[in-house]
């Protein structure tokens, strides 16, 4: 099955263009809560729904961050994009490395935000049930995005996440998508990138912490920084909003 082009939105006209990939457990509603403090001046933000979520969930396909870089590439094209930069949440951020791996030269920056390392994401036997269950369970959600919090957060917000979270996506392609983010490791394609990249993570997130992206992006990408935020955990979108768009916009506008 060949590239397509995801559907999308255009937020702001500047003339930095930027392609926002969402994560697994939402579609591109995912950023919704920053989307109305970007610089629209400086910046066009694209920002796409991946096969299986939102408009695209009755999409076939096979549901891999490498498809899914490929299907960036053809928005790009489609926007007649020749170069730009790009921000990916949780799976998001493996999907941007695939960009990376097949098309570096047009790709002018990476805001990984909370992001799946190109190695993909070890997990206990117990963990993968939970996650592999998922699926079909929105209760296994509900503590996928408590636990990855810190348990901080009320009910109400975690219900909504949920409750946006099984609305948004199809099932089996859920379930696809994790063999990829999770097991697929491709980090020799990417490792030695000169391409700049800014790392975004949640003091409060215990799986994607400041320390794994020390061993991972920070020690693929030479020219690689870290910026941890201290109010939010796995969704820094959602829980930390100003503050995220101030540690991508300061990166982008270089």
């Amino acid at each position: 099955m060949g590239p397509l082009v995801p559907p999308h939105h255009l937020v702001g006209s500047g003339p930095r263009r930027v392609i926002a990939v969402h994560g697994w457990l939402a579609d591109r509603a995912a950023y919704a809560a920053v989307l109305p403090h970007v610089d629209r001046d400086a910046f066009t933000y694209a920002i796409p729904d991946l096969r299986g979520y939102g408009e695209a969930r009755d999409t076939p396909g096979a549901y891999t961050t490498s498809e899914a870089g490929r299907d960036l590439l053809a928005l790009a094209d489609h926007l007649r994009w020749p170069h730009f930069w790009l921000v990916g949440h949780s799976m998001g951020g493996a999907v941007a490395q695939r960009v990376v791996a097949a098309a570096g030269h047009r790709v002018r920056g990476v805001v990984g935000v909370s992001p799946v390392p190109a190695s993909g994401v070890p997990m206990t036997e117990e963990q993968w049930e939970l996650f592999a269950s998922a699926a079909g369970r929105p209760e296994n959600r509900r503590t996928i995005i408590d636990r990855t919090t810190g348990g901080r957060h009320p009910a109400a917000w975690l219900d909504l996440m949920v409750r946006h979270s099984m609305d948004c996506t199809d099932p089996k392609a859920f379930r696809a998508w994790l063999d990829s983010w999770a097991l697929e490791d491709f980090h020799e394609e990417i490792e030695g990138s000169p391409v700049p990249v800014r790392v975004v993570v949640g003091a409060h997130d215990p799986a994607l912490s400041a320390e794994t992206m020390r061993r991972t992006w920070l020690r693929w990408y030479p020219r690689a920084d870290l910026v941890e935020l201290s109010w939010a955990g796995h969704y820094p979108a959602d829980e930390a909003p100003f503050e995220l768009v101030r540690a991508m916009e300061d990166f982008l506008y270089r």
